[in-house]
């Protein structure tokens, strides 16, 4: 008793009471086991399904269970016999077992998600008899894979057998029951019997299934399929075990192998790990990434080497003598032990169900080992400071990453509690992303582990996680520990994450440098990560370095730096007004990368230090002296200050110490990441529109900037004409945006034109030119806001508005100018004949003073004389014109009243001459109709001759009333009508015929009323459209 008290001895692990043990009790009766295990000698296997658990006797019946354990459905798969073998995958039930009327071994298929109606057992899809050889021999084990594809069973003489292709055969809708494809003989070792059985599944890593195959001596690996499969099993591992000790881990990859001295790990190669663990082994089972061991039964004593023995035997009366069974529950990739417990009558079935492990004893209880919550189990691991254990634990837990990282929290809180403060930080790096940062800065924010501090936020800035305030408190951290190394290597590092992310707040880093004084090092981050814009605002605002700007410009090209000129144009301008402007039209005009001359560039110097540069971290507990760190001098430049940088990536960023304090000049003009010196073609032109406001204090560049564009970029000029300009043309450019581009030149041009006394002639041209696509609007505009009025004048005669010239000039003679008078007489010729409405116009002028008069007494008879010869107004209109003032004498226009009376009076003589001849017509008509309709006084016809051959009438001849005379012959057959007078009349039927068609279209009459007026309604009554007969038929 005292050696197996001694190979029960637990390996030196620690140990923990993760599960609670609880009796499992019949729902119907609490005072006793489950109703299906009060029969426990007669279970003969137990297994856990996806249904449930499944329970089979030794008289060939299988009973399922739910999770109370009560019989749910049950079956007789044997009969007269017993089962000894089950397994289940995906709802298809495997049986081995044994039936008096057969020798060898029966092996079964049951469908458990189908009930058979008759029976209400699962439907039976496949049976037949388990033979290899003549003789018979027991079957010790048995194996199948999740996808049902192979199945292997091990016999008590050494023999496996193997199924291939098990699902086809089960699934290929054939009624026979023997349907299952020829098991193969895979293994045969007569002198030992096959314990174990595993299949590794393919995966990933492994494409090929294999077959584990254990017996007492040997752990073998068999090739199921893929290329190389079919070969003889290899050795694995020399140890073996015995019947039940040995199971596949969770994963399906390896098969775990208990022995007597250790716990054996093998894969499909060689064997793996193991783990020590002395004493005879009953059992093994997995449970989740737990592996349960049983032990055979053995007698407890106070001197066993298992402490769960010894306090089993101290608890127990020592005069019984029973045997117990100790049930171990390992986590051996955490490598402890998490539940040890003993129990009665020892152990029949281990059962790993519904998350949970039941354990039935012999005499039929039945106990359950819940795992206890992961909370609960990392409270006791922090009670006894095992945080290390906690981390194994959460990641085999498979806990989330914030829980983990809370963890880490703690454990850094138990260390910095102990005053390890590197191990502290340690652990807090690895929260970085789930605690707040200021939760740990605060922690180490004494001067003593300042050092700390500055790990944290190194880490925190390369994991991408700081912001401004965080990188301010670094770069200020290393100036106050005077660390210029780290200072200059902080700067000038790379990200070397896969994210093209810069470890720390690039304007953060820049703003701190300007602020302290590093001029040079806010510079090198500016040009080397292409923050254009800073760098530009610390050569022209902070450095006052004009030219270094301007050639950092002209570097940059055409694309980059057209957004920073727009913003720092003016400050250029005003330094450097020359050199700007011709960068400015070399942007706008070249096609090519901008070139610019090596000689320029000069070495930036040495770091400005500001003497009133601000004190930063000033809540920390350091030296505030001022003492240079000297040290720091000849550190050498970080390697990565020449890697060269993405384009979309900012990377470095530096700080600067005050105005005392040396350290490492970054290699601002050596470093390859700089702006290139050459650019690739294609250079897009920019809108010269960005720049106009730069200008503003310089209107004398500002003309030769827009002379240059327009004459480079489009061969437009005042003097010059287009055609003996070469001229580079962008054929990407848009047509519409390169127009709206040429008139804001021009319109700009003409304004500055304008506004030089020397320019007025330039302005005349662009306004006469008809090449120059300038906007005769905004020109109309400026020329009328600077009161120039030749360009009025000329605008306003192309744009056909020649009435506001003629009231230009009226506007000018009454402001006092003497010559305005004669060019509204000019005007009025010129454009007179084309606007007849300027004649009122002007007669209103020249009659509206006695002095105009007088002077333009012969031009007021012209203008009388075409106003009288081509009808322009009527007299009436003429005579009210002259008389709404008294300047006009009616001896003045006696002569042109007397012809325009004479010429009236004349034309109401001939009005009424027509009226009487019309009347007279008229009287004949009515005669001549009256005598037609007068049957009482027959018509005598005196007419000799035919009217078509002009030959004597004889007979037979035809008379008509309307005078005309025929031959019969000279008619056709049936002609009805006068020859000679049917066209005519035809010709006024027609037009009758139009007449009341238009009559009956009322709209269009209401809209001739409304243009023609009078005429229109005469015209109406001339068709008869209101003729009272008409009105008549319309009312009817």
């Amino acid at each position: 008793m005292a050696a197996q008290a001694a190979a029960l001895s637990a390996p030196a692990w620690r140990q923990f009471t993760f599960f609670d043990v609880m009796p499992v009790k019949d729902v119907h009766d609490l005072a006793s086991t489950p109703e299906i295990f009060k029969k426990t000698p007669e279970i003969s296997t137990a297994i856990a399904s996806s249904l449930g658990p499944l329970v089979a006797d030794i008289h060939g019946s299988i009973y399922s269970l739910n999770r109370d354990f009560e019989i749910t459905n049950s079956w007789i798969v044997h009969t007269n016999g017993r089962v000894t073998h089950m397994v289940e995958r995906k709802g298809i039930l495997i049986t081995l077992g044994e039936e008096e009327s057969a020798r060898h071994p029966f092996l079964k298929v049951w469908n458990l998600e189908v009930i058979d109606k008759k029976t209400g057992a699962p439907v039976l899809l496949r049976s037949t008899k388990l033979q290899s050889g003549s003789r018979p021999h027991p079957v010790s084990t048995i194996a199948v894979t999740a996808t049902l594809s192979y199945l292997a069973v091990g016999l008590a003489d050494g023999t496996v057998l193997l199924y291939r292709h098990l699902d086809q055969s089960i699934f290929s809708g054939s009624t026979s029951l023997t349907a299952l494809p020829k098991p193969r003989t895979v293994h045969e070792s007569p002198a030992e019997p096959v314990t174990g059985l595993g299949f590794r599944e393919s995966d990933e890593e492994t494409p090929n299934v294999y077959l584990f195959i254990v017996t007492l001596n040997r752990v073998l690996a068999y090739q199921a399929s893929g290329k190389g499969s079919g070969a003889a099993p290899t050795v694995v591992s020399e140890a073996g075990c015995g019947l039940g000790c040995a199971t596949m881990d969770r994963h399906a990859k390896n098969m775990v192998v208990a022995k007597d001295e250790a716990v054996y790990i093998c894969g499909t190669d060689n064997r793996g790990s193991s783990y020590a663990y002395e004493g005879p082994k009953a059992s093994i089972h997995t449970h989740r990434n737990y592996l349960v061991i049983v032990s055979p039964p053995i007698v407890p004593t106070a001197t066993s080497a298992s402490a769960t023995v010894r306090n089993f035997a101290a608890r127990a009366n020592p005069s019984a003598n029973k045997d117990i069974t100790k049930v171990a529950v390992f986590d051996l990739e955490n490598k402890f032990v998490a539940f040890s417990g003993t129990f009665n009558e020892g152990v029949r079935e281990v059962i790993s169900v519904f998350d949970k492990v039941f354990v039935l004893s012999n005499d039929g209880v039945l106990s359950c080992l819940e795992e206890k919550p992961t909370s609960v189990k990392l409270d006791m691991l922090y009670r006894k400071g095992l945080y290390p254990t906690a981390l194994n634990l959460a990641k085999s837990q498979q806990l989330d990453e914030a829980s983990v990282a809370d963890i880490h929290r703690q454990y850094g809180d138990h260390l910095y509690t102990k005053g390890d403060y590197d191990g502290a930080m340690q652990q807090f790096i690895k929260t970085i992303g789930h605690v707040q940062a200021s939760y740990v800065i605060r922690k180490f924010l004494d001067a003593q582990r300042i050092h700390n501090l500055v790990t944290y936020l190194q880490e925190l800035h390369a994991q991408g996680r700081a912001n401004a305030d965080h990188t301010t408190l670094l770069l200020n951290t290393y100036t106050k520990l005077k660390d210029v190394s780290r200072l200059d290597s902080f700067i000038k590092r790379e990200a070397s994450r896969e994210t093209d992310e810069l470890p720390f707040d690039l304007d953060t880093a820049i703003r701190v440098c300007r602020q302290a004084g590093y001029f040079e090092h806010a510079s090198y981050l500016a040009k080397k990560y292409e923050r254009h814009e800073d760098y530009l605002r610390i050569q022209i605002e902070d450095a006052g370095k004009h030219k270094d700007a301007l050639l950092y410009l002209r570097k940059l090209g055409t694309e980059a730096a057209e957004a920073n000129l727009a913003r720092y144009g003016r400050a250029m301008l005003n330094s450097l007004p020359e050199e700007t402007t011709q960068l400015l039209i070399d942007i706008c005009t070249s096609l090519v990368p901008l070139t610019f001359d090596e000689d320029d560039e000069r070495a930036v110097p040495t770091r400005q230090a500001s003497s009133n540069g601000p004190s930063y971290l000033s809540y920390l507990a350091l030296n505030r002296s001022s003492t240079p760190a000297q040290a720091s001098d000849n550190v050498p430049p970080s390697s990565a200050s020449t890697m060269t940088a993405r384009p979309a990536v900012i990377t470095g960023r530096d700080s600067a110490p005050e105005t005392s304090r040396a350290s490492t000049p970054p290699p601002a003009t050596t470093t390859t990441s700089s702006v290139p010196k050459t650019r690739s073609t294609g250079v897009k032109r920019p809108s010269p529109q960005l720049y106009f406001a730069h200008f503003i204090d310089h209107r004398d560049h500002f003309v030769r900037f827009l002379e240059s564009v327009a004459l480079k970029r489009w061969g437009q000029d005042v003097d010059v004409t287009a055609a003996s300009v070469s001229v580079e043309v962008d054929p990407s450019a848009d047509e519409e945006s390169e127009k709206r581009d040429q008139q804001a030149v021009w319109n700009t041009l003409l304004e500055l034109y304008l506004g030089q006394p020397d320019g007025i002639d330039k302005a005349l041209r662009i306004l006469r030119s008809q090449d120059i696509p300038y906007d005769p609007t905004h020109a109309l505009i400026l020329c009328s806001t600077c009161s120039y009025a030749p360009g009025l004048v000329l605008l306003w005669e192309r744009a056909g508005m020649h009435e506001d010239i003629v009231r230009h000039w009226i506007d000018a003679h009454y402001k006092g100018d003497a010559t305005a008078s004669g060019e509204v007489i000019r005007a009025l010729d010129k454009y007179g004949s084309e606007h007849p409405g300027l004649y009122p116009l002007v007669l209103r002028f020249l009659t509206s003073s006695p002095e105009l008069l007088s002077r333009h007494t012969e031009d007021l008879q012209g203008v009388l004389q075409v106003v009288e010869e081509n009808n322009i107004i009527q007299p009436l209109s003429v005579v009210q014109v002259l008389s709404r003032n008294g300047v006009t004498s009616v001896g003045l226009v006696k002569e042109w009243l007397m012809s325009r009376i004479r010429q009236a009076q004349e034309e109401v003589r001939t009005d009424q001459q027509l009226i009487d001849s019309y009347r007279a017509e008229t009287q004949a008509k009515l005669r001549q109709v009256e005598e037609l309709s007068d049957s009482d006084h027959p018509r005598v016809f005196h007419v000799t001759q035919c009217a078509v051959c002009q030959g004597q009438l004889d007979l037979p001849s035809v008379h008509f009333m309307c005078n005309h005379s025929y031959h019969q012959r000279c008619l056709g057959e049936h002609e009805a009508e006068c020859p000679n007078c049917a066209r005519s009349h035809g010709i006024i039927k027609e037009i009758r015929r139009n007449n009341e068609r238009l009559a009956d279209q009322h709209d269009l009459f209401l809209q001739e009323v409304r243009e023609g007026g009078f005429s229109t309604l005469a015209a109406g009554f001339g068709r008869g459209s209101l003729n009272a007969a008409r009105l008549e038929d319309v009312s009817a």
